[in-house]
């Protein structure tokens, strides 16, 4: 398909009703959408024509498909001169799916399948690349943005857009299906307490006892499985920390929106091509603790940077937060755990879970439901040591039957399990307000 393709909302009974489709394609100005693509790079310099000012690109691009294309309709002028612009500047034919808001992610497998998530689905979009070489101009595009790279010798990258999004790439020969892009977005308006509250993903009471946490500077591990929405939620907690204090992140790709005025993002970077340069997530939490932060807040953990993260914790850096994948609060120990171990400092078990009991204080897992919300299923409080065994209680839980509702959503509900925290004399302690009828149900 070419350039001329336009993303379009249609029902059809056979597919939902919200899925993205393409109106056919007018092949009649397929050879001169190419013709049309090749003047403009020949007129801006290959070399120079993303680097060029968006102004210059469309008076370029208005110009060429004046005197080439005077006899086409004015309709399909603008609509050729939208794609033009979007291969040349944007995302191709992508573009369209990134300023599309109800669209969280889009997954590009190969030039001629794209898929993308809505309301907590996946679905096929209809977009097509015109072939690899479009695509690979697209990635590209994106990953030399941020002084990154790619090519057969580094066949795997990191990145971000230039609105947070984040993007993943790999390539062949390590992708059998051509050059896959994954991209996670985020939303242009940053998503709220209220707006967590009326997803349904927590309760009020819930919401108000994270609050509390926060601001009470416990130290907060947000787990959970790939798309739950951990960043989204790590975002939501962060905006509860005060604006006095001096928080310090650290990040694969920079994707947490934080509003403070104190704020330094630190980001890690992959070897340069000689295989020299490397900082790691590691490297950044180390380096944190010499720059006097009253939080330190790491995107994800997911290697021996555990281990650095609990000594901070575990040193004077109360209310550190990080978000790392596992599917309850007992697999986040048992996650911890091998993590710390692939530090490559040889621990007891013992003196690993002590150190996990005395750091981590809450434990929040936010799952994505089969119907495609996404919840938070415990707020779990970690008590302390047992024998061997880290000990935790819940706090909060969601309990669910199963069964779907007219929605197709399940039914379920929030339950305080009627616990009293032994956190909430901390919290107290730092002046925070805490109710006890936050933990029980009415």
């Amino acid at each position: 398909m070419g350039l001329l393709e336009k993303i379009q909302h249609i029902n059809s009974p056979e597919q939902d009703s919200n899925a993205v489709r393409t109106a056919p394609v007018l092949d009649t100005y397929a050879p001169l959408e190419q013709k049309l693509h090749d003047l403009i790079i020949d007129k801006l310099g290959s070399e120079s024509a993303g680097g060029a000012a968006s102004e210059v690109v469309k008076s370029t691009i208005d110009e060429l498909i004046e005197t080439e294309g005077a006899s086409i309709p004015r309709t399909e002028r603008t609509r050729i001169s939208t794609a033009l612009y979007n291969d040349i500047m944007g995302c191709g034919p992508i573009e369209d799916l990134l300023n599309d808001p109800s669209v969280t992610e889009i997954m590009v497998n190969g030039p001629s399948q794209v898929y993308i998530e809505k309301n907590g689905k996946l679905q096929l979009s209809g977009v097509t690349f015109r072939d690899e070489t479009q695509l690979m101009n697209v990635i590209d595009r994106i990953v030399s943005a941020i002084g990154r790279h790619i090519d057969e010798a580094s066949p795997m990258v990191d990145a971000r857009l230039a609105d947070g999004s984040r993007v993943n790439v790999i390539i062949p020969p390590l992708s059998l299906v051509g050059p896959v892009i994954t991209i996670r977005k985020f939303s242009k308006k940053p998503i709220t307490a209220q707006n967590l509250i009326d997803f349904g993903s927590l309760t009020p009471k819930m919401m108000a006892f994270l609050d509390a946490c926060v601001k009470g500077h416990l130290n907060i591990i947000v787990s959970g499985g790939t798309g739950s929405g951990k960043t989204t939620l790590l975002n939501v907690l962060s905006s509860f920390i005060q604006a006095d204090e001096r928080i310090v992140t650290v990040e694969d790709a920079a994707e947490l929106q934080l509003h403070q005025s104190h704020i330094i993002t630190l980001e890690s970077r992959p070897p340069n091509l000689e295989g020299k340069g490397q900082i790691t997530i590691r490297d950044l939490v180390r380096n944190c603790l010499r720059m006097r932060p009253d939080r330190i807040i790491v995107g994800e953990v997911r290697s021996g940077e555990a281990l650095d993260m609990l000594q901070a914790m575990n040193t004077g850096h109360d209310g550190s937060m990080t978000t790392t994948h596992a599917n309850s609060p007992r697999d986040t120990i048992a996650r911890i755990e091998t993590m710390v171990m692939m530090a490559g400092i040889e621990l007891p078990l013992k003196a690993v879970r002590d150190q996990i009991a005395s750091a981590v204080d809450v434990i929040v897992q936010q799952s994505r439901l089969r119907d495609g919300t996404r919840k938070i299923t415990n707020i779990t409080e970690v008590t302390g040591m047992e024998g061997d065994v880290v000990s935790m209680q819940d706090i909060f839980v969601y309990e669910t039957d199963g069964q779907l509702d007219s929605l197709g959503r399940f039914r379920g509900h929030f339950k305080s399990t009627g616990v009293r925290p032994i956190c909430v004399e901390k919290i107290r302690s730092s002046g925070i307000p805490i109710y006890d009828d936050w933990f029980h149900d009415n």
